[in-house]
């Protein structure tokens, strides 16, 4: 028996070839190996009832519980899942893509239209009433789930390079994309989520204090360096907020509200510039607290919007986390904010005043929801 083809990806400039490569060859009923942000997984189509049946038998093998269906976006679960609960969609929304998998429950004549819409089982997909679902954060492996344009099933491989998995599997399988060691190198987190909450099946990347951090109302304003324009806005916009809610700004994420910043450029740990401090006081808002924060993923999948201060902190945003592309939204629509550093005090004050005008405006158009 011959070894899977193997490709490699160094580079974006691989990824066209091995996407369409990948997504060809799930198409026609083979097993293929991805990488994931967690595992690699062996994908296969889930209307090939060959190529299921091969991916169970992959050895230790499984029992006829159902696989996990893998999604290129958020919103491809209403397929599957047609009506479900505000938190479920929450979830969806604020923890894909990412590291999570979740466990939900669908209506019987939702499994019964989805199944015949397939032609296949009902119990190939659901088990018993649940679904188990996930939409990965790799970008390579959201343009194969998309560009297969089929539902596809992946079973976990348990590794975090393609060299161990193709060690063990490696006769058995058609292709391996290799693209190096996976980014957090341990399983994603199993969440099942019904009616009366949600409850962690099994740990993973995210334990149960990030899930409920990830799930509370977050808003991210984004600047350079993150000592001036986003901490600025940040200060503005919690004092904004615990105004309209009544309470203090500190007691904000005990309402299940966090208002961060960070910058693209920032040094970690910096403190806010003293003229913005000057400015923000005589608003009646502190950032003698602040420390600079560097932009990150996990930050932008964290937020519910991202406010960025120019067009290029947008673009920055976009690179990092390209599926977070819909939330990112400049604080000012119609020009960039230019950086105040170096300017005197009277510049910082202009500044807050336009800051404080754009972030009540966006506050009150509510991109986001508290």
């Amino acid at each position: 028996m011959m070894s899977a083809a193997v490709i490699r990806v160094e580079n974006v400039e691989d990824h066209e070839p091995a996407v369409s490569s990948a997504a060809a060859r799930i198409r026609q009923g083979g097993l293929v190996l991805l990488p994931t942000e967690t595992v690699y997984g062996v994908a296969a189509a889930l209307t090939a009832g060959g190529a299921v049946e091969r991916l169970r038998r992959l050895p230790p093998p499984m029992s006829g519980r159902p696989l996990v269906v893998h999604l290129a976006r958020p919103e491809d679960a209403q397929r599957y899942v047609g009506q479900t609960s505000d938190l479920a969609r929450r979830m969806m929304r604020k923890l894909w893509p990412g590291p999570v998998a979740l466990l939900v429950d669908v209506a019987a004549e939702r499994r019964r239209s989805v199944a015949g819409e397939l032609g296949i089982a009902a119990d190939d997909l659901y088990d018993g009433a649940t679904i188990a679902l996930r939409c990965p954060d790799h970008p390579l492996t959201a343009e194969v789930l998309a560009a297969a344009g089929v539902p596809v099933v992946i079973r976990r491989a348990e590794h975090n390079t393609a060299a161990d998995i193709l060690k063990e599997w490696g006769e058995l399988l058609d292709l391996a994309i290799d693209a190096g060691p996976t980014r957090y190198r341990k399983p994603s987190t199993v969440i099942r989520v019904d009616d009366s909450g949600y409850r962690v099946v099994c740990p993973g990347v995210y334990d149960q204090r990030i899930i409920d951090k990830l799930l509370r109302t977050t808003i991210l304003f984004v600047c350079s360096g993150n000592t001036c324009r986003s901490p600025m806005a940040e200060a503005i916009a919690r004092r904004c907020l615990s105004e309209k809610l009544g309470i203090a700004p500190g007691e904000l994420e005990n309402k299940g509200i966090l208002v961060m910043s960070a910058g693209t450029l920032a040094v970690p740990g910096l403190r806010a510039s003293e003229a913005a401090v000057a400015a923000l006081k005589a608003l009646g808002a502190d950032l003698s607290e602040h420390r600079s924060r560097s932009l990150t993923a996990e930050l932008i999948h964290q937020a519910d919007v991202i406010y960025t201060m120019t067009r290029s902190h947008a673009q920055a945003v976009r690179s990092i986390a390209p599926s977070a592309a819909d939330k990112v939204v400049p604080l000012d629509p119609d020009n960039d904010i230019q950086d105040p550093i170096g300017g005197d005090l009277a510049e910082y004050q202009a500044l807050a005043a336009q800051l404080e005008t754009l972030v009540r405006r966006r506050l009150d158009e509510g991109d986001f929801a508290l």
